[in-house]
């Protein structure tokens, strides 16, 4: 072989392993995404937003990112199960949405990073040790849904005069949280003079069972608890309350955008593309366990001032002018 050939078959074969070390650190990373609801129809909102919050930090899904989205239909075996499934992908990283998504990614692994979002209480639930410490491989937003509830009854008590007997929607499925939104709510009426009424829904397609217990109670008045099977179920929650002249405060603008008739929180819609900046962070080498859980610093006040009328209700001057979105 001749002293120029040698060299170059040298100098190729030198060559060859940097391409398969540069495509192997190139891989493309794998994001599993446990979600609430039961399709990608019914996230459509949070989806869009988590994949724009991903495109503006430069991940473009099919192109340079895959997402594994799980669908649990807000019941609680299909949580379990679909994380565990979501594990054995080996992902690099879990995103998960919702206090139920959140609980079960963490059961579900102790070693692959996991972000929560739209959680609300990340420290009771003992998700993370401190806000500002989370500890373990877990981290992410908190919609501080919990310390809200005595906020949404003073709004509501101001809005709807004479305000004395209100039916709060918990989800039955969550006990424990279900408990919390209880014992907060309570705590926020009992000065105010108001009685709160659980009403218990224990699954998709229960609200009209819910309504017809609403029925029996005497209530003036309706307050949706930030679980997300009253998201996807806000359709139906809304028209019954409209039928029955029932003025509701619920848990999130696109409640008040189906036609709530108040909401009051922050913006799921931020918060959701926020959480691609947990997961940009996480895959460019940080740690959860360093990365604080961030709480909303900004909640907006939703008035639809159609369904009002629908109620025969008239809002009062003070609470327009304090409205961030006035929907008519």
């Amino acid at each position: 072989m001749k002293r120029r050939e040698f060299i170059t078959l040298l100098g190729a074969a030198a060559a060859w392993p940097l391409p398969a070390r540069s495509q192997e650190t190139r891989k493309t990373p794998r994001i599993g995404v446990l979600w609430h609801a039961a399709s990608a129809e019914e996230e459509a909102v949070y989806l869009g937003a988590l994949r724009e919050g991903l495109a503006d930090l430069g991940y473009v899904e099919g192109r340079n990112i895959v997402l594994e989205n799980r669908f649990p239909a807000e019941k609680w075996e299909r949580f379990i199960s679909l994380a565990a499934e979501l594990v054995q992908l080996k992902p690099d990283l879990l995103v998960a949405v919702s206090r139920p998504a959140a609980i079960a990614a963490q059961r579900a692994t102790s070693t692959i990073p996991i972000v929560f979002s739209v959680v609300p209480d990340p420290v009771g639930d003992k998700l993370v040790e401190t806000l500002a410490r989370p500890g373990g491989n877990i981290t992410g937003l908190s919609n501080m849904a919990l310390d809200l509830s005595a906020k949404r009854i003073e709004l509501l008590k101001e809005m709807v005069d004479g305000l004395s007997r209100v039916a709060l929607l918990v989800n039955a499925g969550d006990p424990e949280g279900a408990r919390r939104y209880i014992r907060e709510s309570q705590a926020a009426a009992n000065p105010l003079g108001i009685a709160i009424e659980p009403v218990e829904v224990r699954g998709l397609g229960e609200i009209p069972n819910a309504f017809s217990r609403i029925d029996q109670l005497n209530v003036n008045g309706l307050v949706g608890t930030a679980d997300s099977i009253f998201t996807v179920e806000r359709r139906n929650i809304i028209q019954l309350a409209i039928e029955r002249r029932l003025p509701m405060m619920m848990h999130s603008r696109e409640t008040a955008q189906a036609g709530a008739f108040m909401s009051y929180a922050p913006s799921y819609v931020l918060m959701l593309r926020r959480t691609a900046t947990y997961v940009d962070k996480i895959l460019k080498g940080a740690k959860p366990a360093d990365l604080p859980v961030e709480q909303p610093t900004k909640f907006e006040l939703v008035i639809n001032l159609k369904t009002a009328n629908a109620l025969g209700l008239t809002v009062p001057p003070t609470l327009l002018v304090r409205a961030d979105e006035v929907i008519e």
